[in-house]
């Protein structure tokens, strides 16, 4: 299920030849999340894509299932991983030093490379639970979701908000994305709470397996959260996407993106976002979740931390930016 994490030094330093054979490999990894997000299949694509071509510029792609967006983050910190896929408030975050990333302090190196799919701030709830809105949670057994993960930063953040703690839940469950489902379904727990660009493969799971609702997020406390913070935006997830859920969700959410560190060369980084730019209609059509991807959108929002001089290159290349 995984492979190998190459390791940034295998990246630096080594001489690309773009329109013909390298005479050497370029070694990169992209972390992800649970394999049944949207993550890791948005990973694989980018993958697919690059190692197409990998023997014209000698870059090597391998995707790696991980914690989700704040392991992600940390990870490229440490060249632990070349990119990663992360939250677009957690990007916000880390390159700021805040929130989570407080006690690490900023990390100035973080890039940005482009965005991805919007990601829907999702509540799954069990149909006897009795939780028809958001605040019906308290006293509820909540999956919160595994810590290092974009979906636990989050709801730690909504928690906050709403003036809650792990205390006003009868159970406290840290199941990683690709066990919530079950542990619904066994009743087990009452309600998930997930971060997720939609389709998705765990709510799919979640919505067959057994009886559930979306359940809607939107009160005051979300809208002033919204209004507060550019990441975040309201959202919709449309109705008759899941059994059992033919109404339209309000939420709020935000977006995925792309990151990696101003440690790996321009070269690798216009090489990767090429290849995912000039094959975008086949890219589109990896995953559902990203059939609605726009070239001026990806180039920009959501995008907090700077552009890696690689991505820049190419979007001003192709007229997406000035």
């Amino acid at each position: 299920m995984k492979t190998a994490v190459f390791g940034a030094v295998t990246a630096v330093g080594l001489v690309l030849s773009t329109g013909s054979v390298a005479a050497q490999q370029t070694f990169i990894s992209i972390g992800t999340g649970g394999v049944t997000g949207v993550y890791y299949p948005a990973g694989g694509a980018i993958c697919r894509l690059v190692n197409r071509d990998r023997a014209e510029h000698g870059i090597r792609c391998g995707v790696e299932s991980t914690g989700g967006s704040i392991f992600n983050i940390n990870a490229v910190r440490e060249g632990e991983l070349e990119f990663g896929v992360a939250q677009s408030d957690w990007q916000f975050h880390a390159f700021n030093g805040s929130s989570r990333f407080e006690e690490q302090g900023p990390f100035e190196g973080l890039r940005a490379v482009f965005s991805l799919h919007p990601e829907p701030f999702t509540v799954v709830a069990r149909a006897d639970a009795g939780i028809s809105s958001f605040d019906d949670l308290s006293g509820k057994r909540v999956n919160v979701g595994n810590p290092g993960s974009g979906q636990r930063g989050t709801m730690e953040v909504v928690m906050e908000a709403m003036g809650w703690t792990m205390s006003d839940f009868s159970v406290v469950s840290e199941l990683p994305a690709g066990e919530q489902a079950t542990a619904m379904c066994d009743n087990n727990i009452d309600a998930i709470v997930y971060t997720v660009g939609h389709p998705s493969g765990a709510i799919q799971e979640a919505t067959t397996a057994c009886d559930t609702v979306l359940v809607n997020v939107d009160n005051d406390t979300i809208r002033a959260l919204v209004e507060d913070r550019d990441y975040y935006r309201m959202a919709t997830i449309p109705g008759g996407m899941y059994r059992g859920n033919a109404d339209d969700v309000t939420t709020f959410g935000v977006g995925a993106t792309f990151v990696t560190s101003d440690d790996v060369p321009e070269e690798v980084v216009y090489q990767v976002v090429k290849a995912v730019f000039e094959n975008l209609e086949q890219f589109r059509a990896l995953h559902p979740a990203l059939a609605i991807l726009v070239p001026e959108e990806m180039a920009s929002d959501g995008l907090s931390a700077p552009l890696h001089p690689g991505a820049e290159r190419f979007f001003r290349e192709a007229g997406l930016i000035d």
